[in-house]
């Protein structure tokens, strides 16, 4: 059952951080990194006997995965670790120029090591891009021996209009020219989590992973292995991702291992905010203006859904 947190509590618990993070990645620290958009961990005194490894989107920050990763601490009793990705969460994000996958791996692989220190069994899961570098890890990390949990994932990006298929948007971003078509906007303004806008370079190297996946057999589908798992959260609605990779990759799991969680279209809910349990508002506008991204509705059954999976219920 999910329960509610008190204010108090959910302050507090939403400061969790993690200084080893920045030892280990020195161009993050408490003066390059914006308010809130710091690495998390969750971790219980003398560690858990399960931990899990959250990764957030892009061009947002840790802070979206914030609320998912404190019910895997506080009612399921995982440890916690939500790494920060290379170039994000920045206060000067300097149009991510010279932002790399191979950084992002390094990244998660930190949080995946960090886990296994203490944790029996490790999980991996994330929003968006996040998600999808949790699969690549969850089909080629043995270290990540438990359940991958999906939020919006970008395994492959949505269609253009007039039919002009995702993969054609995929394969755009990965020519090496694209870079520099990126527009010199500011990327940092009102949005106290995320950038204002996605880097054409950060969205070149989201294509790269998305082929990375294609090109990969999918561990979960192994019938071997009957203890690897799924859980895939996903909106209906959802205009950036394609949900038919999501679709297909439920085709491919034997039954009983994959478990959704469809937000119909109805409930208006857009991509990244399929893991928000309140609705974020900008920086710089008025009392009782709209926020810039609503809260899931459904995210407290949301979490009962990920409650019985997580319990093999």
């Amino acid at each position: 059952m999910v329960t509610a947190m008190s204010p108090d509590i959910r302050d507090e618990r939403s400061q969790w951080l993690w200084p080893e993070y920045y030892q280990a990645f020195p161009a993050f620290s408490e003066k390059t990194v914006r308010k809130g958009c710091h690495p998390r961990k969750m971790v219980h005194p003398g560690g858990a006997d399960q931990a899990v490894v959250l990764v957030h989107g892009l061009s947002d920050s840790p802070y979206f995965m914030a609320a998912i990763g404190e019910y895997f601490h506080a009612t399921l009793g995982y440890d916690v670790y939500i790494p920060l990705l290379q170039c994000h969460g920045l206060k000067c994000p300097e149009r991510m120029v010279g932002v790399s996958l191979t950084e992002w791996q390094k990244n998660v692989r930190f949080a995946i090591v960090s886990a296994t220190a203490t944790a029996r069994r490790v999980s991996i899961g994330g929003l968006s891009t996040g998600g999808a570098l949790g699969y690549l890890f969850a089909c080629m990390e043995p270290a990540i021996n438990g359940d991958l949990y999906l939020f919006s994932a970008a395994l492959g990006l949505s269609a253009w209009p007039f039919g002009i298929p995702g993969r054609f948007k995929e394969w755009l971003l990965r020519r090496q020219w694209i870079g520099r078509l990126d527009t010199s906007r500011p990327m940092v303004g009102n949005h106290p989590y995320r950038y204002d806008r996605i880097s054409l370079n950060s969205a070149a190297e989201l294509a790269v992973l998305i082929g990375q996946i294609k090109a990969m057999p999918c561990r979960f589908a192994d019938s071997d292995k009957p203890d690897r798992r799924i859980f895939a959260a996903w909106s209906e609605c959802d205009t950036v991702v394609s949900l038919d990779k999501i679709r297909n990759l439920q085709k491919q799991i034997p039954a009983g291992r994959f478990r959704s969680f469809i937000i119909s279209a109805a409930d208006r809910v857009d991509h990244a905010c399929v893991v928000l349990r309140e609705p974020i508002y900008g920086l710089l506008d008025p009392p009782g203006s709209p926020p810039l991204e609503k809260a899931n509705p459904r995210f407290a059954e949301m979490l009962a859904a990920v409650d019985r999976f997580a319990r093999g219920n």
